[in-house]
């Protein structure tokens, strides 16, 4: 996939020295905590170097996506990536992490989606981008309300965190949306 361009970040594809980086977020709660079950047990280094190794061999038929870089350095901050790319419903599910705490609440994510949902849209040739978020999660839900996500119903209770059941909010955008 080709570097995508932005204001602050580009979106470029994973590097073997990206793996401090993602070590330092994968088994930080504060970073995980909204993400998904994946994230319930500790990920080891070779977890990391397995995901690592199928986004740079670009072996993940279930996943394809980008690191959040740094527009001046390169470096990383996160990653964002589709999963499930239905190629025969023309969609696909997007899944986002900024892994670094001083980065957060600074607008990266809604830029990198931004550039994401143009992507997706006129390269790709998608007709619809979901998610799904935590109801917990106010931070990314206001993020995906910005972006143009629409809210499409609730997954009542679904998941179990910190000892109690919360909903999981389905949302999406269309290419028409975007």
């Amino acid at each position: 996939m080709p570097h995508i361009i932005g204001e602050r970040i580009i979106l470029r594809e994973y590097r073997q020295e990206d793996l401090p980086s993602i070590r330092e977020w994968v088994n930080d709660p504060e970073i995980t905590g909204t993400l998904s079950h994946i994230f319930t047990f500790p990920q080891s280094v070779y977890d990391s170097e397995s995901f690592l190794k199928m986004m740079i061999e670009g072996r993940g038929n279930e996943i394809r996506g980008f690191v959040i870089a740094e527009k001046d350095t390169l470096d990383y901050m996160g990653q964002i990536d589709l999963i499930r790319i239905d190629w025969l419903n023309r969609s696909a599910t997007l899944g986002i992490v900024i892994g670094r705490k001083d980065k957060l609440g600074q607008g990266y994510g809604r830029e990198a989606i931004h550039l994401l949902k143009t992507f997706v849209f006129q390269s790709l040739n998608l007709n619809r981008l979901e998610l799904e978020v935590y109801d917990y999660n106010e931070r990314a839900y206001r993020c995906y309300i910005s972006c143009g996500f629409k809210e499409e119903g609730r997954l009542r209770q679904k998941i179990f965190k910190n000892g109690k059941y919360h909903d999981v909010i389905v949302m999406s955008v269309l290419a028409d949306e975007a």
